[in-house]
């Protein structure tokens, strides 16, 4: 089995890190990896703000998603306390952001499975940096003007180890 396909199958969310950080050859592999992603019409319109995890922005964000879901103490934050999370914003305006945020975010997942470092891609602030404090947010994360959040990622090392997904390959596949 290829090194590639090793690392899918044992790729799983992390919802527990050491408080070790990243080192910055790490930081840039995954950097790298998130911005080697193919895009539509090779646009390369993702843009990447990286966080560590003490950042107050994430705390804002946090409270922010809690308040939309009428939460109020969870027993984590969105990204579990890693120490690296990474935002993908994209152009608002164009068709294919969304997609090729994505691709990005997989890309820099298995990267992180690669380097054997945890990962969480993570989509529950969308209504809190797309709703009513939208603006606040986007300039808080430095999101470049006309440009909008599509995903997050979360990085550390694992605290905790987990199971891959199973799928039901009979239900999920057709083949014609």
């Amino acid at each position: 089995m290829s090194d590639v396909i090793k690392v899918i199958r044992e790729r799983s969310s992390t919802r527990g890190y050491t408080n070790e950080p990243l080192t910055e050859s790490e930081l840039d592999a995954l950097i790298q990896a998130g911005l080697q992603a193919p895009t539509a019409a090779n646009k390369q319109e993702i843009h990447f703000t990286v966080l560590k995890g003490d950042n107050p922005i994430l705390a804002e964000l946090e409270e922010e998603k809690n308040r939309l879901r009428d939460i109020t103490a969870p027993a984590h934050n969105f990204y579990y306390e890693a120490p690296t999370v990474v935002i993908l914003s994209a152009d608002a305006g164009y068709r294919w952001s969304t997609l090729d945020a994505g691709i990005a975010v997989e890309n820099m997942a298995l990267a992180a499975e690669g380097l054997g470092l945890g990962n969480l891609i993570i989509g529950c602030i969308y209504d809190a940096v797309r709703g009513e404090k939208k603006e606040y947010f986007s300039k808080a994360l430095k999101i470049p003007e006309n440009y909008q959040y599509e995903i997050a990622i979360a990085f550390g090392h694992k605290a905790v180890t987990k199971q891959p997904h199973t799928y039901e390959a009979d239900r999920q596949v057709t083949y014609l």
